[in-house]
């Protein structure tokens, strides 16, 4: 049975409701849980016989929840495209010719440099998908893993219903509930019509979530018009995808006002992707309007390949950015809007709200670590006027800057060390494995040089 101990630490950020900070903090953890959140001096007294752990220098803080990701080994090989030819030209070829053994070993790849830039919880769209679990489990992160469906003759060599049940069978709430497994669908338009309610089905049957990516691009539109007579979030809720226990939209960057109403209607859940969004020139998501009415937003990275890396410091700083550029107004989506929406926000995007995303009593031991003794956390200023722990953490920390990340009570990096994995394994079969990938997706290109079939 686990030991209870102390960690502590000269600042606690909980992001409960008040977003309170407490100074020299301390956070008593039980088994996989937290027991106790208060100062250093009172949870010491009241518990002396427990092993205290310091970290000095340091800021004790909530996991970093990334709402939408996708494993990859594709990193600064798929530039320079909008988003549906860099589908057709780049990942959907990709995906033609892509073998269990290369899927998880980005799991194993992406999975890592999440533990060690603070993220506890992953939402991962991906393939093949046992093998991302494997992954999950060992490294020890929080994951909710979400295959890559497409029931459509043009997209047969994605995964489909089947396997994602399958996976569902196997690995839903596995790990001590650290896996959970959702349904997924890359996109509406990768699924024959007569196949839509099969989804949802499925999502109920298992009492599960449903997630897909929504108006990413404004091309999509069109194409949503010319099929339905619709914009895309009316199209899938008469389809009925926003019945399951869950519904997590990506993107969500071409929304009108009455699509906004919906999604709050129907408690769905965002996940916001600013640096991949500004890479693929898709748009900027009205994510101050989306707050306005109520609905959940989280940040998501979304892939390696469409982002460059998986550091979700550097995605919560363009989310405030973005949103100031947007309105021309240097209020909008202030540091504890942002750090909101990657913690508590994100949790609460997922379904997850009352298990992780705060430092609260009873909710799981999903905390991190962030050094303060770096010249770009210099000043810190802890109370007073010019307080400025949150913009810090927004503005100027980088995943780097993470020493301990725990998961369900236990540290998979200390010291900034991954402990549960050894990373140059990792990398080293990425290494190994890439030729072959782009050999095949090569081959598959010089017979078909105008990409993937495209879905508009």
């Amino acid at each position: 049975m686990a030991r209870d101990f102390l960690i502590c630490a000269p600042h606690v950020l909980t992001m409960d409701a008040q977003n309170t900070v407490l100074n020299d903090g301390a956070i008593l953890v039980r088994g996989n849980e937290i027991a106790t959140v208060g100062t250093r001096e009172r949870l010491a007294r009241e518990n002396p016989q427990v092993e205290i752990q310091e970290l000095q220098d340091c800021l004790l803080m909530p996991g970093i929840v990334n709402a939408h990701c996708h494993s990859g080994i594709l990193r600064g090989t798929a530039e320079g495209l909008p988003v549906w030819d860099w589908l057709r030209m780049y990942i959907d070829p990709m995906h033609r010719v892509l073998n269990a053994r290369e899927a998880e070993a980005a799991s194993w790849l992406c999975y890592a440099e999440s533990a060690l830039s603070g993220s506890t919880t992953i939402v991962d769209m991906w393939r093949y998908m046992h093998g991302s679990a494997r992954a999950a489990d060992t490294i020890g992160t929080r994951a909710v893993l979400v295959p890559y469906v497409g029931e459509h003759p043009d997209y047969d060599y994605f995964e489909t219903l089947e396997t994602n049940e399958k996976l569902l069978e196997d690995w839903h709430r596995k790990s001590n509930g650290r896996v959970n497994v959702w349904v997924g669908l890359e996109h509406l338009f990768y699924a024959s019509p007569e196949k839509h309610r099969d989804f949802i089905d499925l999502a109920l049957k298992y009492d599960t979530g449903f997630h897909t990516h929504s108006n990413e691009a404004e091309i999509e539109l069109q194409e949503m018009d010319r099929r339905y007579g619709k914009r895309s979030v009316h199209v899938l809720k008469d389809f009925g995808f926003f019945e399951p226990r869950n519904t997590l939209l990506a993107h969500c960057v071409w929304l009108d006002d009455s699509e906004i109403d919906v999604l709050a209607a129907n408690n769905v859940g965002v996940a916001h992707n600013p640096v991949s969004n500004m890479k693929l020139a898709s748009g900027i998501a009205p994510v101050e309007k989306l707050l306005k009415a109520g609905v959940a937003v989280g940040i998501g990275t979304d892939g390696e390949k469409e982002n460059n890396n998986l550091d979700m410091f550097d995605d919560m700083k363009c989310t405030s950015l973005l949103g100031k550029l947007n309105n021309l107004d240097a209020s909008a989506l202030d540091a504890w809007e942002v750090l909101r929406m990657g913690t508590i926000d994100g949790a609460k995007s997922i379904g997850l709200e009352e298990e992780i995303g705060s430092l609260e009593v009873g909710k799981k031991a999903d905390i991190i670590a962030v050094r303060t003794d770096t010249p770009r956390m210099t000043p810190l200023i802890s109370d007073g006027e010019f307080f400025n722990l949150h913009y810090n953490l927004v503005y100027s920390t980088r995943g780097s800057d993470v020493v301990m990340t725990m998961v369900d009570g236990k540290q998979i990096v200390k010291g900034g060390h991954l402990e549960t994995a050894d990373l140059s394994e990792v990398i080293s079969e990425v290494h190994e494995i890439l030729p072959g990938l782009f050999e095949r997706r090569a081959a598959f290109l010089s017979e078909n040089e105008d990409g993937a079939v495209s879905p508009v």
